[in-house]
C-alpha cells in the first residue's frame, strides 16, 4: 500500500496518527510515573497488559476472524515476554526512581540497539558511516546525562536504574527484530496475545519479588487511577493503534521521527506536570542524545 497524500506530500490523516504517537508514547513515561507512586512496576505492567490485552483478542478475533494455530501463540508470546514482560517493564521501574523525562532520553537510544543487534546476530549488514556517527554521538550524550563520576547525579538518584534500562532496550530490539523471523499470528492478535504473554510474566516476576501488590492496586489514589486507565486505553490501545497505520501507510523515516519526539514530550511533561527539574545539563544533553538518533535514522539503510 503506498503512502496516501493530499496532493503535496503527507495527508493530514497522516499528521493525525504521527501527532497521537507523538503525544500519547511521550505521556506514557509520566504516566507509569504517577501509577509506580503506589504499585509495584511488574504488578502494574501485568496489571495493565491483561486488561489491553483482552481488548485487543476480542478486536482481533472480531476484525481478523481467524484463530492462531499452537506455533504462533508460542511464536507471539515469546516475543510479548521480551517486548513487553522485559522491555516495556523494565521502563516502568526505572521511572520509579529516576526522572521520567531521563528514563525517556535513555529508550531514545533503542536504534542503536537495533542496528547494533542486526548487524550482529541478523541481517549481518554493517551500518552506514552517518549511523555510526549518529550512536557514538548518543552514546557521548547518555554519558554526560548519566556520568557516574559526577557527584549530583549520584545524589539525585541511584544509577542502577540505567543498566536495568538498557536490558530492557536490547530485550525490546531483539523481539521486534525476531517478529519477521516467526511464524506470527494476524497483526492485532499477534499484539493481543503478546500483551497478554507480557502481562503473565511480569505477573510471575512481581508474586517472586514484590509485596502488597493487591492491596496497592485496590487502593491507588485517584491520580493513581487516571494514569492506570490512561496507560491502558490510551497509551497501550490508541497510541499501538495509531503506530500500526503508520508503519503500513506512512514513508518510514517519517514514522522513525517518534524516536525523538517522545523523550522532548516526555522531559516538558515530566518538567511541567511531574514537577522534575531540568538543568541547563540536561537540556544540553538531551539535544546531543537527539542529534545522535536524528543521524541513526538519516544514515539507516
Amino acid at each position: 500500500m503506498n503512502p496516501p497524500t493530499s496532493g503535496k506530500g503527507i495527508s493530514t490523516q497522516t499528521w493525525l496518527y504521527l501527532f497521537a504517537v507523538y503525544i500519547i508514547w511521550g505521556s506514557t513515561y509520566l504516566g507509569m510515573k504517577i501509577a509506580t507512586a503506589t504499585v509495584p512496576a511488574f504488578y502494574l505492567s501485568s496489571m495493565r497488559f491483561f486488561l489491553a490485552g483482552i481488548v485487543l483478542l476480542a478486536i482481533g478475533v472480531y476484525r481478523e476472524r481467524t484463530l492462531p494455530k499452537f506455533r504462533q501463540i508460542v511464536a507471539a508470546s515469546f516475543v510479548g515476554v521480551l517486548l513487553i514482560g522485559i522491555g516495556n517493564t523494565t521502563v516502568a521501574l526505572a521511572v520509579h526512581y529516576m526522572p521520567s523525562g531521563l528514563v525517556a532520553l535513555l529508550v531514545a537510544a533503542m536504534p542503536a540497539w537495533f542496528m547494533g543487534l542486526d548487524w550482529a546476530f541478523f541481517s549481518k549488514n554493517r551500518p552506514s558511516t552517518t549511523t555510526l556517527l549518529g550512536i557514538a554521538v548518543g552514546f557521548v550524550g547518555l554519558f554526560l546525562l548519566f556520568n557516574p563520576f559526577h557527584q549530583e547525579n549520584v545524589q539525585a538518584f541511584p544509577l542502577w536504574p540505567v543498566l536495568i534500562v538498557i536490558l530492557g532496550n536490547i530485550c525490546w530490539a531483539t523481539g521486534s527484530l525476531m517478529v519477521p523471523r516467526l511464524p506470527m499470528p494476524p497483526q492485532i492478535t499477534s499484539t493481543a496475545i503478546q500483551m497478554l504473554a507480557g502481562g503473565v510474566f511480569a505477573l510471575l516476576v512481581s508474586a517472586i519479588t514484590e509485596d502488597n501488590t493487591a492491596s496497592s492496586f485496590l487502593h491507588m489514589p485517584p491520580d493513581g487511577w487516571t494514569a492506570y486507565f490512561y496507560l491502558v486505553f490510551i497509551g497501550s490501545l490508541v497510541g499501538y493503534t495509531s503506530y500500526s497505520w503508520l508503519t503500513r501507510n506512512a514513508p518510514p523515516k517519517l514514522t522513525a521521527t517518534y524516536a525523538y519526539i517522545n523523550p522532548i514530550v516526555a522531559l516538558f511533561l515530566g518538567w511541567a506536570i511531574g514537577h522534575e527539574s531540568i538543568t541547563s545539563m540536561v537540556i544540553a544533553a538531551a539535544a546531543i542524545v537527539i542529534a545522535g538518533v536524528v543521524l541513526m535514522t538519516l544514515g539507516k539503510k
